[in-house]
């Protein structure tokens, strides 16, 4: 079977994370990279055989099928239109826009091409949150009440020093909410099975004065990012990222009528999974990682690969479970009521 050719936008995380994830999958073949900064650099060392400078500049010089998003926000919405345009499928990293009006001239743009269009929310594909899926599709829970769903770091506390850049910066679509709040927020509605009825919420920039290399500089950008989100029929769900903390600490718990599940650890991919009730505490004994053997080279690249297993299902016309352009809708609503929502002119 010929290989899907894929291009990748970005060359930070896209050539940390999705261009080994698409060589590893099998399925597709990177053959091109985009970058006005390190395109040459980082497609010489993935063994990537063309490098553009620019987006327009790569979909004029190569023939693709696939479309890698991993460039910054605020480049989302203009990326994510060009490839359709061309009618090609799309794979885009969170936050899915700089708005809710952005997401869903994407999300329409998108059922107009009817290509395969996905969400990089690789953390639905680790073992605890897919054996939590698990207990509530079977009703293990019951009626689901409440659940909790938080990170917390200590990468934004007054002392750590990170590079100033876009990720400082508000108008383009810096800071934690997006980087992180969309990832958990995206758990939460794929585990309710249904999309927000309503949502409220605070930002925080609890360091707004940073250093890097002994310069100073403000960050107008969420340190902390807390919601309350209402998915209806009693359940309710309270998701927070907090980058202010002196220890690393994730955890997810969802709260049934007779039983609840919990997987908490140091972060979102080293958990231990428990379910509970009123008689005994067990700990569940799951699979390994699936590709756990890549995960040497970064540690997302083993739940990236299995999105990217679902992600070539579905271009194959076989049944598969991605985070939609729809589900990335309902996460930008949540995000735009805790205060991330940035003017299309920005």
């Amino acid at each position: 079977m010929k290989k899907l050719r894929v291009g990748i936008v970005g060359s930070s995380f896209g050539g940390l994370v999705h261009a080994p994830s698409f060589t590893a999958q099998g399925s597709f073949e990177v053959v091109a990279l985009a970058s006005p900064t390190r395109a040459d650099e980082v497609a010489k060392a993935r063994k990537i055989p063309h490098a553009f400078a620019s987006l327009d500049a790569m979909l004029a010089g190569v023939e693709l099928d696939v479309l890698s998003i991993a460039s910054p926000p605020f480049a989302h919405r203009e990326q994510v239109l060009a490839g359709l345009a061309r009618g090609l499928h799309i794979l885009c990293e969170k936050p899915f826009a700089m708005n809710v009006a952005q997401a869903q001239e994407m999300l329409d743009a998108s059922a107009r091409a009817g290509t395969v269009c996905a969400l990089a929310h690789e953390f639905r594909y680790t073992p605890s949150r897919m054996a939590i899926r698990e207990l509530i599709a079977n009703d293990h829970l019951g009626a689901l009440r409440a659940m909790e769903v938080a990170w917390y770091g200590s990468i934004l506390r007054a002392e750590v020093e990170r590079p100033n850049s876009w990720w400082f910066e508000r108008k383009r679509g810096g800071g934690l909410t997006g980087a992180i709040l969309a990832h958990l927020v995206d758990t939460a509605t794929w585990l309710a099975g249904r999309p927000p009825v309503r949502a409220t919420g605070y930002e925080r920039t609890a360091n707004p004065n940073r250093m890097a290399g002994g310069v100073g500089f403000t960050s107008d950008v969420a340190d902390g990012a807390f919601a309350t989100i209402d998915y209806g029929d009693g359940l309710i769900a309270t998701v927070t990222a907090d980058a202010t903390r002196a220890i690393a600490s994730s955890t997810l718990a969802v709260h049934g009528a007779t039983r609840t599940a919990v997987a908490s650890g140091p972060d979102l991919l080293d958990v231990t999974t428990f379910i509970v009730d009123d008689e005994e505490t067990s700990e569940l004994e799951l699979k390994p990682q699936a590709h756990n053997h890549l995960r040497a080279a970064h540690p997302n690249i083993p739940p990236f690969v299995t999105l990217l297993d679902a992600f070539a299902d579905a271009i194959a016309g076989k049944p598969a479970d991605l985070p939609t352009f729809a589900d990335g809708l309902a996460t930008q609503r949540v995000l735009a009521a805790v205060g991330y929502e940035v003017a299309s002119s920005a």
